[in-house]
């Protein structure tokens, strides 16, 4: 578990859908088709520059370090950690990594925790540990090249990339269709993937200066033989 105390860096940005929803009605809470959830997705939508990796059903989890120490923390501050999980990140994350990387400057790192007894099913991700998808500098976030450089350096797992240099559209007609999970083959096993994870690979952000960011969640389409 985190101690509230400690700066765990900032909590990871909200990540929006790419349609609007239904907010009443017999159809509430599904998504409008072709209806977008930002005037900016709806411009970038045919643009074939998204890099989408695999969205994986975990915890969210931040590693942050601040220039001497290293800190845990989940989704938000109040987050509790399990315990094989909070275990696995003092075991991988140290200090020294991150000063041969970064020296003082602080850095957050956002992954996915995953593994047996987290969410249901988790155990087809193979043992407890730690994906890693982000990083963050100050208010810059890296590029996709430059986190699997930092996941090679920290000795972890980058989310991986199920399409590159694709559209929205794309994206959605995939997860559409059915994606299964690569991380949950990698253990020989056979898992629906929960979605797909959404980025500009240029890291353009909207005029409020937000990243341009997207899920594809697979449970807001249901398959019609399902």
């Amino acid at each position: 578990m985190t101690d509230e105390t400690l700066d765990v860096g900032p909590t990871f940005q909200k990540i929006p859908g790419p349609w609007k929803r239904y907010s009443d009605g017999p159809l509430r809470n599904q998504l409008i088709p072709n209806s977008w959830s930002s005037p900016e997705l709806e411009v970038t939508a045919s643009i074939p520059g998204w890099t989408m990796t695999e969205k994986m059903d975990g915890t969210n989890i931040r590693v942050h370090h601040d220039g001497f120490s290293v800190s845990f923390g989940g989704r938000t501050n109040k987050a509790q950690i399990p315990l094989p999980l909070a275990n696995y990140l003092s075991a991988t994350f140290h200090s020294e990594l991150f000063e041969q990387q970064f020296g003082e400057t602080p850095v957050t790192v956002y992954g996915e925790g995953i593994g047996p007894k987290i969410q249901a099913g988790g155990g087809l991700y193979g043992p407890v540990r730690v994906v890693i998808f982000d990083v963050r500098i100050g208010d810059m976030w890296l590029l996709r090249p430059d986190v699997e450089d930092i996941a090679d350096a920290l000795g972890v797992e980058v989310a991986p990339i199920e399409l590159e240099g694709v559209t929205l559209h794309d994206g959605i007609a995939a997860v559409r269709a059915g994606i299964m999970s690569t991380v949950a083959a990698q253990h020989g096993n056979e898992k629906e993937a929960e979605g797909l994870v959404a980025t500009l690979a240029t890291g353009l952000r909207d005029r409020r200066g937000s990243r341009l960011i997207t899920k594809i969640k697979a449970c807001d389409f249901p398959k019609e033989n399902s």
